[in-house]
């Protein structure tokens, strides 16, 4: 049952809008004053502050700024509940931070559904960040809506590309973000030797590109078709609006770099110390999951020897004697077109761990 703090002067309110959200199965603190809301909600952590504006003692945006000051309550979802409605009034709340401002009078579904907005974002915030950029898309649509996503992706230039075009070059000033909108990508950096090192993969609903746009810098590695492709071209003023409208969303990318980071580390030691039968194992499973669909129970990995080698990172002579190993115990198989089946998911991950 989710805790909300009530904070509001005027008893018949508080009375009633408390009963309204007990009857909807919320589990309700109240305040007569922001210097008791303040002192309730470090006392009692709530998933969600409602506070009035004009009180005695600490106003709302008194409460909000001792909210946000306190790192233990700082990230609690923030709604204002006030009869003013002057244009300065709305914009000071928002600009401290408030999550949204209801006037009075209100309805009880107005209010209602408001809580729920906010509850559903702070939920989905705190979901863990896998290393695909794809959770993105659910995010965006579930706490922002579908406009925003659509209004990013759609209506823009798509170009396509075929098997091992060059979607951006490294040291290339980033100019656009790309959005897929069918096909793979594979993203690579090479040595003076000329030697690749593949450093991320993407599918449908995966934005790439980002990195460089974020830094104001140039692409750190070029990204290459893996097959048939269609990418959506974002020009970098609208990706940089988004961020700056809504906080949730730069917030979600700074997250999901971090942990890309720590993955990429990962990567890099798994290459310099693992076994070969390690490498390739990782490199096939790596594969499977970041394209098997749901919807096909026999998935196979179409991709050449050469891209295998350089995501497992080994050359490929060496490749492919390790995977004629792994046929022969019945690990794989090798189709006749050359893609990989997967006869063993578990004994490749117990290789891989």
């Amino acid at each position: 049952m989710k805790k909300i703090l009530l904070i509001e002067d005027n008893d018949d309110i508080r009375n009633n809008t408390a009963e309204i959200l007990e009857l909807s199965n919320y589990k309700v603190s109240v305040a007569e004053n922001g210097m008791v809301g303040v002192a309730k909600a470090l006392e009692e952590m709530p998933d969600l502050i409602i506070c009035d504006i004009m009180m005695p003692l600490l106003d709302g945006f008194g409460v909000l700024h001792a909210v946000q000051k306190n790192d233990a309550i700082k990230n609690t979802p923030f709604i204002f509940l006030t009869a003013r409605t002057e244009r300065n009034d709305i914009r000071k709340g928002m600009e401290m931070g408030a999550d949204d401002y209801i006037t009075k009078p209100f309805s009880g579904t107005e209010l209602l559904n408001a809580i729920d907005s906010r509850l559903r974002k702070i939920d989905l915030l705190k979901q863990d960040i896998t290393p695909e950029l794809e959770n993105f898309h659910h995010f965006i649509t579930a706490s922002l809506g579908n406009n925003v996503l659509q209004s990013l992706t759609q209506d823009r230039n798509v170009n396509r590309y075929k098997k091992k075009q060059v979607v951006y070059t490294e040291g290339n000033h980033a100019t656009k973000l790309f959005y897929v909108l069918k096909g793979k990508i594979k993203a690579y950096k090479c040595n003076e030797d000329g030697k690749e090192l593949v450093t991320d993969l993407y599918s449908k609903g995966d934005f790439l590109g980002y990195v460089a746009l974020l830094e104001e810098d140039v692409y750190k590695d070029t990204a290459e078709a893996l097959e048939e492709s269609e990418l959506a071209l974002i020009p970098r003023e609208d990706f940089d609006e988004l961020l700056h409208n809504h906080p949730e969303v730069a917030n979600k990318f700074i997250r999901l770099l971090a942990r890309n980071v720590s993955d990429k580390e990962n990567h890099l030691l798994g290459i310099a110390y693992n076994s070969l039968r390690k490498k390739v194992a990782d490199a096939l499973l790596v594969l499977h999951d970041k394209y098997k669909d749901a919807n096909y129970t026999d998935f196979v990995i179409d991709i050449s020897r050469e891209s295998l080698a350089t995501i497992a990172g080994t050359a490929k002579e060496s490749l492919i004697r390790t995977l004629s190993d792994f046929k022969a115990e019945k690990l794989i198989n090798i189709n006749k077109d050359g893609s990989i089946s997967i006869l063993s998911y578990k004994k490749l991950e117990q290789l891989r761990n």
